[in-house]
């Protein structure tokens, strides 16, 4: 038998949902389903007390909702990745959340391998964002006036590699694309997300947009693995 190695915190205002999530994350024997919150509130307060590695986490709920949960718990309790779970199409603030510190997105329509692998992805430090929650973000944000000053702290060749993060591509995607060894652009991306002062690789596709290296169009967030 797997010995235990993921810490789950299920956040949503619906009792099936949360039954449900619980029921399929148990299934897998890495995973273990440390508490369920059914708001915001409920959530820090589990957060700090449970210590979970990913939480799960709707956005819509009432009393505190997930971004302003996800802002408090990246700042009180910060080992803790935050995976939003969304139904998107109905929902307006998932901007904020990115803004708020959530470290991966993904649609309640995700397939359920999908999901369990996107909770051991996230654990490991990486960030993940489905292709069509990516593209629906950059759609929203609207790129009118790219600021090119972002990039000032950045090298030729750190740009590049950013514009590729930006397209979607792995950190060994990238090396093929810039025939280079794997190791040397995990380098440059940790230096990116140093100069830039990121947090993590989802903040880097935000960046290659915000600053117009990158236009709108079929970018898909990968997580290198």
């Amino acid at each position: 038998m797997s010995s235990v190695s993921t810490r789950v915190l299920v956040v949503d205002d619906d009792d099936l949902m949360r039954a449900g999530l619980r029921a399929l994350l148990s299934s897998d024997e890495s995973i273990e389903v440390v508490g369920e919150a059914a708001d915001g509130r409920e959530a820090e307060e589990h957060a700090r007390r449970l210590t979970p590695d990913v939480i799960l986490m709707d956005v819509r709920m009432p009393g505190v909702d997930g971004i302003t949960a996800t802002r408090r718990i990246t700042r009180s309790a910060p080992a803790a990745r935050v995976l939003i779970l969304t139904t998107f199409e109905d929902d307006e603030y998932i901007f904020g959340a990115l803004a708020a510190g959530a470290s991966g997105f993904l649609l309640k329509r995700t397939r359920p391998e999908e999901l369990i692998n996107a909770v051991h992805v996230i654990a490991t430090g990486e960030s993940l964002l489905s292709p069509a929650v990516t593209r629906t973000v950059i759609d929203k944000m609207g790129w009118s006036q790219p600021n090119h000053r972002l990039l000032s702290p950045l090298t030729s060749r750190e740009r590049e590699v950013l514009t590729l993060i930006g397209r979607g591509l792995s950190n060994a995607e990238i090396a093929g694309e810039l025939t280079v060894e794997e190791s040397t652009v995990k380098t440059h991306v940790k230096r990116i997300l140093a100069k830039a002062n990121l947090r993590d690789r989802v903040q880097a596709v935000i960046l290659a947009y915000e600053s117009g290296l990158v236009r709108p169009g079929r970018a898909e967030l990968r997580p290198d693995v």
